[in-house]
């Protein structure tokens, strides 16, 4: 079980225990046959002794971790300089690295998963009427959130945060999109071989991008989501908005993505310590 996540290695040991104590159940005989055939019976083999239990709310691995904002800006920097080497040397795959390098902008700036952002089609991008100013992308509806077990897909709808989303979006929609998508393709991140860019592109992309900067192997595509979280909070985002922009349920979900520098925290304790020390001043200055 070695390299599993702490999330993986339950599921494996519940499935044994409860396989095991199908087996043990007296009401299907199955020892009675055991001792019967074999000279044995079978036992519980999974207890609380030899078993991983779940002992704190956040188990993500210390290496996870959020793009500070000059690693994000570099990653970006480098995506669209690949697009310009592969045109100036005249290959075809400047447009498929074209659509990965606006797929990554837009899955930060919507602190979107690996599948929401992949299936993202043309006509989930709609207008906020309280944010005109970003034209039709104003909001994004979400039609493949994470589910839970043995329901479908989380729906949910996300407001568009920066002013360059849209400016990237319409780009990519109105003027590059159309050279790469097949005939009546609604996808908005369609493949040079088929309907739809695949998971494992979008992965060993990223990862050839991360690695080429020489950035730590921790940072994965979900770190975008982490930094959309963490960069909304210290820029003074309420908390709640936060929360809903990304679907989570509870507050406590939202604070395990949030990776605040240590700059931040400076800020804000050295906010906190003036708010205090003027608190306390102000009776004296109103004494005199």
């Amino acid at each position: 079980m070695h390299g599993c996540a702490h999330s993986t290695l339950r599921s494996y040991q519940d499935a044994l225990r409860s396989f095991c104590q199908y087996v043990v159940d007296p009401a299907y005989g199955w020892a009675a046959i055991c001792e019967e055939r074999f000279g044995t019976h079978p036992i519980q083999i999974v207890h609380e002794g030899n078993s991983a239990a779940h002992v704190q709310e956040s188990e993500s691995r210390p290496e996870k971790r959020a793009f500070t904002l000059d690693e994000l800006q570099d990653f970006f920097d480098y995506a669209d300089e690949q697009v310009t080497k592969a045109r100036d040397r005249g290959r075809k795959g400047w447009l498929p690295a074209f659509r990965d390098a606006t797929l990554f902008k837009v899955a930060y700036s919507y602190g979107l998963r690996r599948n929401e952002t992949r299936m993202l089609d043309i006509v989930d991008f709609g207008r906020n009427p309280h944010a005109p100013e970003f034209g039709g992308y104003g909001l994004v509806h979400i039609r493949y959130g994470k589910a839970k077990k043995g329901s479908p897909p989380k729906r949910r709808s996300v407001a568009t945060v920066w002013p360059w989303t849209a400016e990237v979006l319409d780009e990519w929609i109105t003027e590059f999109r159309p050279q790469l998508a097949t005939p009546g393709s609604s996808a908005l991140w369609p493949s040079e071989r088929g309907t739809r860019i695949g998971l494992q592109r979008m992965n060993s992309r990223f990862a050839a991008y991360r690695d080429a900067l020489g950035l730590d192997p921790g940072l994965d595509f979900h770190g975008l989501r982490r930094s959309y979280v963490t960069h909304l909070i210290e820029a003074g985002r309420d908390p709640l908005f936060v929360q809903f922009q990304c679907g989570h349920e509870h507050a406590s979900t939202t604070s395990l993505y949030t990776c605040v520098s240590s700059d931040f925290r400076t800020r804000t304790l050295r906010r906190a310590l003036d708010e205090t020390l003027a608190a306390a001043l102000e009776p004296a200055r109103r004494s005199r």
